[in-house]
């Protein structure tokens, strides 16, 4: 069997030690906060990034690009290596594009070498489940071929569903309107979003105050789980620096499904600029988005 690599982005919100532990290599969305970029090795805190998000400030994110995705994977098929790369979520950004691109055209240059490249239409620890379910099957021996055709044909059983404790930043991003953002806002309304079959971020419904809207995470995913409920293990839930409510809503998945594998990680600087502090997360596979 050919031997492979399997990259991603930092989207993912996976741990550091979790690219590590699997030999992962990621792509870097970098982020501008008040006139300083930050890139891949020159992170700020997450949790100084909130704060400064508490504050007032608004960062800006910019989309990997053809150039620095070719630069990231030439030591990989230098090393005579194959590449399966996971991608950010096309509704979401352009990244995905641009690693199409970049895989053509490093095709070109490595005709020995082959580059797949899949886009998750997933976001946050949502895409890290995705690229989780890649690792444990590259650990059972299957190939990337194998490997590609499964994720093709299960992404939209990726289930993705959060709340924000802060309308103000989905009306920066275009999800809400003003109207609807400071009316939510004075009367303490909180929505509910997923990520739909075209990987984009859709309201669902509001719910008035901060722990029934952590409730209905896990209400919805009830509604979406069917017959994954028994098929899988492990919960992804990621935070906008509220590990407390993280907490909350692993607990009240573990009364209703009884798993006991999870993953809790704080959402870093890219997907954190336009989800906001306080927002909660929920990953797992259902039969439906």
């Amino acid at each position: 069997m050919r031997d492979f690599v399997i990259t991603t982005d930092n989207t993912t919100d996976l741990p550091h030690d979790y690219y590590e532990k699997n030999h992962i290599e990621y792509l870097y969305l970098s982020y501008t906060l008040d006139g300083k970029n930050y890139k891949k090795n020159a992170e700020m805190d997450p949790k100084e990034f909130y704060q400064r998000m508490r504050q007032g400030s608004m960062p800006t994110t910019s989309q990997a690009n053809a150039e620095e995705t070719m630069d990231t994977w030439r030591p990989i098929l230098d090393s005579g290596k194959d590449i399966l790369h996971l991608a950010f979520s096309s509704g979401l950004s352009g990244s995905c594009n641009s690693a199409k691109i970049a895989a053509e055209e490093l095709g070109e240059s490595y005709p020995d070498r082959k580059i797949i490249v899949v886009d998750s239409l997933c976001a946050s620890l949502g895409e890290g489940l995705f690229v989780d379910y890649a690792v444990e099957m590259k650990k059972a021996g299957k190939d990337m071929e194998e490997i590609a055709g499964w994720l093709e044909a299960h992404k939209l059983n990726f289930c993705h569903v959060f709340t924000v404790d802060d309308l103000n930043h989905l009306y920066r991003g275009g999800r809400v309107s003003r109207a609807a953002a400071v009316l939510g806002t004075m009367i303490n309304i909180k929505p509910v979003l997923h990520v739909d079959n075209e990987g984009h971020l859709i309201p669902l419904g509001k719910v008035r105050g901060r722990k029934k809207s952590l409730i209905k995470l896990v209400d919805m995913m009830e509604e979406r789980i069917g017959d994954w409920r028994d098929k899988q293990t492990k919960i992804f839930i990621s935070h906008g620096d509220c590990l407390a409510d993280a907490e909350y809503v692993k607990q009240l998945v573990q009364e209703r499904f009884g798993y006991q594998d999870f993953l809790i990680n704080i959402i870093g600087a890219t997907i954190g600029t336009h989800s906001g502090p306080g927002t909660v997360a929920l990953f797992f596979l259902g039969d439906h988005r």
